[in-house]
């Protein structure tokens, strides 16, 4: 389960964050995951729930936003939707496809005290 050390990760961030901005809990977290990033949501809320016990993060909620699959096939040249990597163009049928959104995952928000 590579959610836990992406969890670690995202904790890292935070920690930076609060020395940097100088603040004391985090209330909540918005991250983007993209639907091509083999990231499931609910093993991130599990992992980052453990990790967090005890830091200034525990008990933050974690908002999860979902980034759709968007790929640049280079049959055709078109910007389609991307249901999974690796998947032919649904527009022409053609490979490869490039994905271009929803591989990545990133910290979008911090709410804190």
């Amino acid at each position: 389960m590579h959610e836990m050390s992406l969890a670690v990760g995202i904790l890292q961030i935070v920690e930076e964050a609060a020395r940097a901005q100088r603040f004391q809990r985090v209330r909540s977290i918005v991250l983007e995951i993209g639907e091509l990033s083999a990231v499931e949501p609910e093993a991130m809320r599990f992992c980052f729930d453990a990790v967090s016990r005890g830091t200034l993060a525990d008990g933050a909620e974690l908002d999860v936003i979902t980034v759709a699959g968007q790929g640049l096939c280079f049959n055709c040249n078109k910007t389609v939707p991307l249901a999974a990597l690796y998947d032919p163009c649904p527009a022409c049928g053609g490979h490869p496809v490039q994905p271009t959104e929803g591989t990545e995952m990133r910290v979008k928000e911090l709410e804190v005290e």
